[in-house]
């Protein structure tokens, strides 16, 4: 039977891993084993930070509508309280787009609600 050689699969993957590396530092970019490790590590941290990344818009766009309702002298917290006793199903993301591109619509609502 003759003998298989893999050199090109070698070849190959080891191309697609050192291509995934590049622009990494020392011996990350050049040595298989190197980059494979950190291009585990970036997978996890990337995925990690895809997750964060959801609370860190959440919490910019509270700053961003208690920075526009101290306007109305009103505070983020009882602007929110106000929305949902009055049952305004509107998210952070649409009220804090509302209070820095619209800001005449945004008024209206801190009207309606006080």
């Amino acid at each position: 039977m003759a003998r298989i050689k893999r050199a090109i699969l070698h070849a190959k993957r080891r191309k697609n891993i050192l291509k995934k590396a590049k622009g990494y530092t020392w011996g990350r970019k050049s040595k298989i084993t190197q980059a494979q490790t950190a291009i585990k590590r970036a997978g996890v941290k990337a995925l990690a930070d895809r997750r964060k990344k959801k609370g860190v818009m959440r919490r910019n766009w509270q700053v961003n509508l208690n920075a526009a309702l101290r306007k109305y002298e009103m505070s983020y917290s009882r602007f929110i309280d106000a929305l949902k006793k009055k049952n305004i199903e509107l998210d952070r993301k649409v009220l804090a787009d509302l209070a820095v591109n619209h800001s005449k619509m945004f008024e209206n609502l801190v009207k309606k609600i006080k």
